[in-house]
């Protein structure tokens, strides 16, 4: 009897051990609840959006080299609650005024045996979303560490409909045709790149994804026994070894977007909130805007008495272009597969064992093409391979500001692993320090860093149009779409946007020079206030757009934005979205591969009266795809536009008060 009894004892401290008291963490609306309790074998946690579960009981914990598993056998210290009611400005951005309120909760967590270590998690909550993360303090008895595996778990509840990329390995472009499918149909050990879109049965949208990337390997999720589990990127040469740190430090932001209206996970700001502001004040010198990219259209030139090639008179030709319409950028890039500066690589994909940025070939004065450039206000950045940059990374910055070069391309980085990622930011904080902005391209997701760094304007990590260059079947209108609400959920997506030869999808055929397009030119307009970049392309060559229907909407469109609305939205079927520069709205909306009709609400605006300038497609655009008409007309708040879309349509508005 005494032993019953001893062992019911220790059964009942046991259980005061690790059925702790749930810590509840709501955001200030009340819809959202991050739950957070300790079970014997590893920390836990919910989520609760209107009462019902989106994410049900999810393990958390982390895998160390040196010390093992962090996870087991944990106890609590005393979880501290602030409530945060921030205002800040964006240099770049989707908004440049940002009001958040959110609640946060710093759970400490500690080992009983052991090694006693200390890892703190972090929750904070939003309107629009939870997200946690795990800090290392600064410990006498920790210096340092391994991480293996991150072990955050995303135990979705039901069978909700997943729109994602899905891949093989984690040298990527994170490039790819988005897949959608029940989660119960994703295939086990595929890696899921993130943002990944989740609709369950009743209509509530949630992602996942991440912010404050910085020394750290870049999130995947991979699925097993149903449940969706971190997969970081493990450093170059081997696979085990996921992170190497020294404490304090502290992860990425684990990000779950959720709302009943999708579009309100285009209009969150959480992820630049759950980033630092810049350590830089001035930031006078940086311009967003547009820019030619003459690789994608082939290095078109016209039949003129100069040569075309990576000279000063082809350079001339596209800036003169620029000058006369109002596009604020021009790229040097090379011509024909062969870089503007010295290298023994083959091609653009390969610096070759020689490469020296510092210089430009001798066939192309750069200093000659600045001067130029500046005479005419136009801007010069430059395509580099981020191997040829990189090693001469200081030398190269220093003699670009020199040349008067305003920023750059780099391209080809293909990976996400720490020090991949750390490469990165090296390079966008020395690029501050000479006054240059950056471009990456073949690049991971962005993760708000444009907060910390505002000279980041775009990156790609997008299947975008300069697949229609060598795709059999051209990037399609429902691509688009996809895009739309996974990828440009985590921020600026550089989209070689301009391209004005839309055929019927039918009648589409690759070309690498002048490629075609599919959907109507009005969808292409659309796109560029659609996709968020603070350096949209114009990537046809000057005689495709001069003259043409539309074109005067490119040289008006910004690319950095006051405020933004997503005023309709049905996934995979159409989006359109408002954009507030100053006094004006730019309204866009892009439809997919079924005609249609819309009625879009203009309860945005303010009292008063207002002209539109709307850009619509033609009666006959389904079979003359670049035809569109346009008209002015008087519209107010409580008002409509009425939209009627061809296949692969679109719509443009400009908004502006009617004084103007």
């Amino acid at each position: 009897m005494r032993k019953l009894l001893l062992s019911f004892i220790v059964f009942l401290l046991g259980s005061h051990v690790f059925a702790q008291t749930k810590i509840t963490l709501k955001s200030a609306d009340g819809k959202l609840i991050f739950l957070f309790w300790l079970s014997k074998e590893n920390p836990v946690y919910q989520l609760i959006y209107n009462g019902k579960a989106l994410v049900d009981e999810s393990g958390l914990g982390l895998d160390f080299k040196e010390t093992g598993a962090f996870g087991p056998g944990l106890k609590l210290g005393k979880p501290v609650f602030t409530n945060v009611d921030e205002h800040y400005e964006l240099v770049v951005g989707k908004a440049k005024n940002v009001h958040h309120v959110h609640r946060q909760v710093l759970i400490p967590l500690l080992e009983t045996t052991g090694a006693k270590r200390k890892i703190n998690l972090v929750a904070r909550a939003f309107d629009e979303g939870i997200a946690f993360r795990y800090e290392f303090p600064d410990q006498s008895n920790w210096k340092e560490y391994t991480l293996t595996d991150e072990n955050t778990s995303f135990n979705l509840a039901g069978n909700p409909k997943v729109t994602s990329l899905l891949f093989d390995n984690y040298t990527s472009s994170h490039e790819g045709l988005y897949q959608k499918q029940q989660l119960s149909h994703v295939p086990e050990k595929k890696l899921m790149d993130i943002p990944a879109l989740f609709e369950f049965a009743d209509h509530v949208f949630l992602a996942i994804t991440e912010a404050n990337l910085r020394d750290y390997a870049g999130m995947y999720l991979s699925k097993k026994n149903d449940v969706l589990k971190s997969q970081l990127s493990p450093l170059p040469g081997q696979r085990e070894i996921k992170v190497k740190a020294v404490l304090p430090h502290r992860t990425p932001w684990r990000v779950m977007l959720v709302s009943d209206r999708v579009g309100k996970l285009i209009e969150s700001n959480v992820l630049t909130s759950l980033n630092e502001p810049s350590q830089t004040t001035d930031f006078s010198w940086l311009k967003p805007g547009k820019t030619s990219f003459h690789w994608w259209n082939g290095d078109v030139t016209p039949d003129t008495t100069f040569s075309p090639g990576a000279n000063f008179e082809t350079n001339k030709y596209y800036i003169d272009f620029c000058a006369r319409n109002h596009i604020e950028y021009h790229s040097v890039i090379g011509y024909g597969g062969f870089a503007w500066y010295p290298t023994n690589g083959p091609g653009y994909g390969d610096p070759g064992s020689y490469s020296d940025v510092t210089k430009s070939v001798p066939s192309l004065d750069m200093q000659q093409i600045c001067d130029y450039a500046k005479q005419k206000g136009v801007g010069i950045h430059v395509w580099v391979h981020w191997k040829a940059l990189y090693p001469q990374l200081e030398a190269a910055f220093t003699q670009f500001e020199k040349w008067g070069i305003k920023g750059m391309m780099v391209d080809f980085m293909d990976r996400d692993d720490q020090e991949m990622v750390k490469i990165q930011e090296q390079i966008l904080s020395r690029a501050v320090a000479h006054k240059l902005f950056i471009q990456f391209h073949g690049s991971f997701k962005p993760t708000g860093l444009s907060r910390t760094y505002p000279n980041e304007f775009t990156r790609e990590g997008t299947y975008n149009y300069e697949n229609n260059k060598w795709r059999e079947t051209g990037i399609s209108p429902e691509h688009d779409m996809d895009i739309a609400f996974t990828r440009l959920l985590a921020g600026a997506s550089d989209y070689h946007l301009g391209g004005f030869r839309a055929v019927k999808p039918d009648e589409f055929k690759t070309h690498y020079t002048r490629p075609m397009m599919i959907g109507t030119r009005c969808h292409m307009l659309a796109m560029y206030v659609v996709m968020e970049s603070y350096l949209h392309m114009v990537a046809d060559y000057p005689e495709a757009y001069e003259g043409q229907p539309g074109f005067e909407f490119l040289q008006k469109v910004p690319t950095n934005w006051d405020e933004t609305k997503v005023l309709d939205a049905t996934i995979g079927e159409s989006l359109t979205i408002a954009r507030r520069k100053e006094k004006k709205w730019y309204v866009g909306t892009i439809n997919s591969s079924s005609a249609k009709a819309l009625k879009i609400g203009l309860d945005f605006l303010n009292d008063g009266s207002f002209q539109a300038e709307i850009f619509s497609d033609a009666p006959d655009s389904s079979e003359n795809p670049n035809h569109l008409t346009k008209k002015v007309q008087q519209v107010k708040k409580g008002g409509f536009l009425e939209i009627n879309l061809a296949p692969g349509g679109g719509q443009v508005v400009i908004i502006s008060p009617k004084s103007e």
